[in-house]
């Protein structure tokens, strides 16, 4: 299969493209520059240097040329603050851009569609009772992508659309999500304070295997919730100090009406500002507060996805983030426009 991935040389664009290789797979792709120094691309990948959702009708339909599966691993997630309203720039780079390289796809007769989502959807089904969808410009946007993605399937152009939810593992030279966590606990003397619940979360090689059996198992056109280890707040935590060479460091499990008075200013804040965040953090307080878990057999093992060490991931990618926070190592961050 001849494959392209956008969002090539991203933590998971570049784990799939290795893993599509090692499987014989010829892949190429398009990415924004630069390349994080030290980073593992494929040497076997051909690469283009561009903007996704900036290059031409003609220049994507050249990339997608003879192409027999497409990957979008690129688009912008929760981190971003912006003139309200927030979506239309969420839409922007999630839903139009893609719906655009779709249809293009289809037009040069490629057959297989990866989209890389979010586990927010997921939890909008699950959770019918907090209306994620109404309260949250990015979770909307996320639901309004898979709706799309997934309508632009037919019998001659498969779309999976995988559900995505914290992703532990590194990529040397880029930024980890997880620096905002290590500040989060270094705030704080002696104690951490966090809420009750829990997530799901996968390793990104995890990812990479899942892209992989969307693109050679995927008919139709599909979501996948992707998850593999569940873990409870306190559990995480736990890992994240023995990382961070905490061990005996307690956790103070704080109430819901807590964590909503310590969010509430900031939220604010930003509000009087006039500016908007993809995740409206006191009505984010239910789903916070909630076990936010996935059986791996709700997709995961449907596509192929195998047992990986999540603990010895959490400790690599919260090591990372310490040697970022304090300045030891050079990083690229998430570039958004």
């Amino acid at each position: 299969m001849k494959v392209f991935i956008i969002g090539a040389t991203g933590l998971l664009g570049s784990e799939a493209a290795r893993q599509l290789i090692d499987a014989g797979h010829e892949v190429s792709g398009l990415a924004l520059p630069p390349i994080p120094t030290g980073a593992p691309i494929p040497k076997e990948m051909t690469l283009k240097f561009g903007n996704y959702a900036e290059c031409s009708d003609a220049e994507m339909a050249e990339y997608l040329k003879d192409m027999d599966g497409i990957v979008f691993a690129a688009g912008v997630d929760e981190r971003v603050d912006c003139p309200s309203p927030v979506y239309d720039f969420f839409k922007k780079w999630n839903i139009d851009a893609l719906q655009r390289i779709l249809k293009i796809a289809k037009e040069q007769k490629v057959k297989h569609a990866v989209v890389l989502g979010s586990y927010f959807v997921h939890m909008n089904r699950k959770f019918p009772e907090f209306n994620l969808y109404e309260s949250h410009p990015y979770i909307r946007s996320r639901v309004d992508q898979e709706e799309l993605a997934i309508s632009m399937a037919d019998a001659s152009f498969d779309v999976a659309v995988l559900e995505l939810p914290y992703i532990f593992g590194t990529q040397p030279g880029r930024k980890p999500v997880w620096t905002l966590l290590v500040d989060s606990v270094r705030a704080t003397p002696d104690v951490t304070y966090y809420p009750t619940g829990g997530t799901t979360m996968v390793t990104v090689k995890q990812v990479g295997q899942s892209i992989v059996g969307a693109l050679t198992l995927n008919k139709g056109g599909n979501f996948y919730p992707i998850g593999y280890t569940n873990m409870t707040w306190n559990d995480l935590m736990g890992e994240v100090h023995n990382a961070m060479g905490l061990k005996s460091r307690p956790i103070y499990n704080i109430t819901k009406d807590q964590y909503i008075a310590s969010v509430e200013p900031l939220q604010n804040e930003l509000e009087s500002k006039g500016l908007d965040s993809g995740l409206n953090m006191v009505k984010f307080a239910d789903l916070q507060f909630s076990n936010m878990f996935i059986d791996k057999n709700e997709g995961s093992t449907q596509l192929g996805v195998t047992e990986d060490d999540i603990i010895e991931a959490i400790h690599d990618s919260i090591r990372l983030s310490i040697d970022v926070v304090d300045a030891n190592v050079e990083v690229i961050d998430m570039k958004v426009d």
